[in-house]
């Protein structure tokens, strides 16, 4: 007679014969283990968001679709200048680049309220992944740093430096309606004293020689050099380390770089290797490659990776530029790639959001000042 206790043991039996028990008893028993989650390539110091037209991309499509898993945490700017449809320059065939047109530039400063609503429209946690920055002024005007101090008090909580933002370019700079900017300009050293004041990080494009220079001495790294230095308290991050897409490296480059690294007066210039054309110049060769490594590895601290791409239309095409350097990280200690392409950004773009955000605690909802009356206010004689 079959009975409970004798039937429980013949089940019991049979079923470690199965092949389904043989499979079960593969799995490993224990507490669920979170998921580990892979570190990021890089953190993009140098990103577009929109073009020379103001077209380009929402921010949630740059997180979700550009950024995705691939990329921990980027700037995000704009472009400060708008290329000028000009119908009797180009009648019905609309630019899109400085370069399509012999039409002006001009200054665009809608584009800091553009960046910021993009970046107001993103969660919490999308926010902590990137840092906003100021462009929208021109940088001969003396008021240009009180345009600075407004999107602040204006828009706080969201930006952490200004830039990036043009001095000396080639074939902009003679586009650009108005002054032509120059690093000697007192409205430079307005901008430069408020950034300090307000510890916003500052990434600046100025081209270190001319277009085809004639033989000597390259026009602007001395200029270059002495704005760091009247402003020792701005941190400063020098865009492409100084070349351009026909503004070739100078004679030594890589030895007047590592002599501004070396310099403690000095310590607040930075550099970005940024952009497809410098990629080209660093690995474009052994001997560039070597010297590139040589100059990161004494100062692995004062080098930043970004991309400069311009609203990049799939993930694959914004990886490009960081492909382009695989010589150069495998030619790296990993401490000193680690440092370039993540550990550089996180310092000096935690320290800014701190200072920024402490700046806006003392100055956000004070009394703004009354303006002394003018005809235009309408008070006083005519």
């Amino acid at each position: 007679m079959i009975t409970l206790r004798t039937f429980l043991p013949l089940v019991a039996a049979a079923w470690l014969t199965t092949p389904l028990y043989a499979q079960v008893k593969k799995l490993r028993v224990g507490p669920a283990k979170a998921p580990v989650r892979q570190e990021a390539l890089f953190h993009d110091a140098h990103f577009h968001l929109t073009n020379y037209i103001q077209e380009g991309l929402t921010a949630k499509y740059y997180l979700d679709s550009i950024m995705g898993d691939k990329i921990g945490r980027s700037t995000l700017f704009g472009i400060p200048l708008q290329q000028q449809w000009s119908h009797r320059v180009t009648g019905k065939n609309a630019p899109t680049y400085y370069l399509e047109s012999d039409a002006p530039l001009y200054y665009y400063s809608f584009t800091d309220a553009f960046i910021a609503m993009q970046y107001r429209s993103l969660g919490p946690e999308q926010q902590k992944r990137l840092d906003p920055m100021i462009t929208g002024f021109n940088p001969t005007d003396m008021y240009a740093a009180d345009h600075i101090r407004r999107v602040l008090l204006t828009f706080p909580g969201v930006f952490s430096g200004v830039g990036e933002f043009s001095i000396h370019k080639e074939f902009v700079s003679s586009k650009v309606s108005g002054d032509v900017a120059s690093l000697t300009d007192p409205a430079l050293d307005r901008i430069m004293e408020f950034c300090g004041e307000a510890g916003l990080v500052v990434i600046l494009h100025n081209d270190i020689d001319n277009p085809f220079p004639k033989p000597g001495a390259p026009n602007y790294l001395d200029a270059m050099k002495e704005l760091a230095r009247r402003h020792p308290n701005t941190t400063i991050i020098w865009a492409h380390v100084g070349v351009g897409r026909v503004v070739h490296p100078i004679d030594h480059h890589a030895d007047a770089i590592e002599a501004m690294l070396a310099d403690p007066t000095l310590k607040n210039l930075y550099f970005d290797i940024s952009w497809d054309e410098t990629a080209k110049y660093i690995v474009g060769s052994d001997s560039a490659l070597a010297r590139t490594v040589r100059v990161l590895e004494r100062y692995p601290d004062r080098i930043l990776f970004g991309t400069d791409n311009v609203a990049p239309a799939t993930q694959e095409k914004h990886l490009k530029v960081y492909r382009m350097y695989v010589p150069l990280w495998k030619a790296l200690t990993p401490s000193t790639s680690h440092a370039v392409r993540l550990g550089n950004y996180e310092r000096l773009f935690d320290d800014a959001r701190g200072k920024v955000r402490a700046w806006e605690a003392a100055h956000v909802g004070r009394p703004m000042p009354i303006p002394p009356p003018s005809p235009a206010s309408g008070a006083g004689g005519r």
